[in-house]
């Protein structure tokens, strides 16, 4: 598949044609936008860095940028034969994203729901839901 660089009329704004047929300068190709914003989006050096900080962003306890780089990137992340470069940076924000979802999900129900008979009596330790009470308490005691 012949894949070139086509300007798309915006400036810093770039898009790859592919052609199905893998001969060049057809043009019968589809059109693939590397961001989600379109023509609006990054050029492909910035659009690769953009994706590698979101990706080792995410390890800095903030998975949230995961999802970010997955959203922002869409088209990367939906198309297979998007851009080579991008695409694993994209492919572990969301494995990472899902990942970290599972996790924390699977750690509230259990905190929620088994409460005091997993955890035992440290339980009240960690359940922040009742602060103002131990603080009027410790305020009645003093």
């Amino acid at each position: 598949m012949a894949e070139r660089e086509v300007e798309a009329g915006w400036p810093g704004s770039s898009v790859t044609e592919s052609n199905e047929s893998g001969s060049p300068g057809r043009g019968g190709g589809a059109l693939q936008w590397v961001t989600v914003d379109g023509p609006l989006g990054v050029q492909q050096e910035e659009a690769l860095k953009l994706a590698r900080n979101f990706f080792y962003g995410g390890f800095c306890l903030l998975p949230w940028l995961w999802f970010v780089n997955c959203f922002y990137f869409w088209p990367v992340l939906r198309q297979r034969e998007s851009d080579p470069l991008i695409r694993p940076y994209v492919l572990w924000s969301g494995v990472g994203c899902l990942t970290m979802t599972v996790a924390l999900l699977a750690w509230s129900l259990t905190f929620a729901i088994g409460g005091e008979d997993v955890f035992g009596s440290s339980w009240r330790y960690f359940a922040v839901y009742d602060i103002a009470d131990k603080y009027s308490m410790v305020q009645m005691l003093s």
